[in-house]
Formats: C-alpha cells, sequence, structure tokens
C-alpha cells in the first residue's frame, strides 16, 4: 500500500508540474496569448509599411515618367518659378495665432 501511495502522490505531483507549466510555463498559453498580440501588431505594422511602400513605387514611377509630375513637384517642394511668376511666401504661425501682434 505504501508504494501505490507513493506512485500516486509522485504521479500527482508530476501532473500539477505539467499543468503549471503548460500554463505559466515558457511555451505557456499566458506567453501564447501575449505572442500573439505581438503578432497581429507585427503583422498591421507590415500592412502600413506596405502600403507606404506602394505609394512610394508610385511616386518614384511618376519621377521617372511622367514629366508634368516631376515639373510640378520641383515647383512645390523647391518653389522655383517660371519666368514673370513671383513667388509669396507667408508665415503659417501668423494665420495659427490669429494674425494680431
Amino acid at each position: 500500500m505504501g508504494v501505490r501511495l507513493f506512485v500516486l502522490c509522485l504521479l500527482i505531483l508530476v501532473n500539477v508540474t505539467l499543468c503549471y507549466k503548460a500554463v505559466w510555463g515558457e511555451n505557456g498559453l499566458v506567453n501564447h496569448g501575449r505572442l500573439k498580440e505581438q503578432q497581429f501588431a507585427a503583422e498591421e505594422e507590415c500592412r502600413h509599411l506596405d502600403d507606404a511602400n506602394r505609394a512610394l513605387s508610385r511616386e518614384i514611377r511618376l519621377l521617372q515618367t511622367d514629366s508634368v509630375y516631376v515639373e510640378r513637384m520641383i515647383r512645390e517642394r523647391l518653389h522655383y518659378l517660371r519666368d514673370n511668376e513671383i513667388l509669396y511666401l507667408f508665415d503659417d504661425t501668423d494665420t495659427a495665432s490669429g494674425g494680431s501682434k
């Protein structure tokens, strides 16, 4: 009877240990939930980066092939002017504060 009781206690201890590791261990359910959240966040970031990559690829393609787009970008970003044009630059801080000094 003593051997059976010892084996039973040993098996219970093994089961408790296995259950503990299954829930809170390195590869347990708790860690699995955290990993799923990290995977979801990484996939979402990957989708955003894919969208940005497509937009940049489109802009590169336009810059390589569309001269009207190239001219528009040069004029907007570098403030280039055609002959007989005047460029007015306004300070955005004045309009944001209501323009009163």
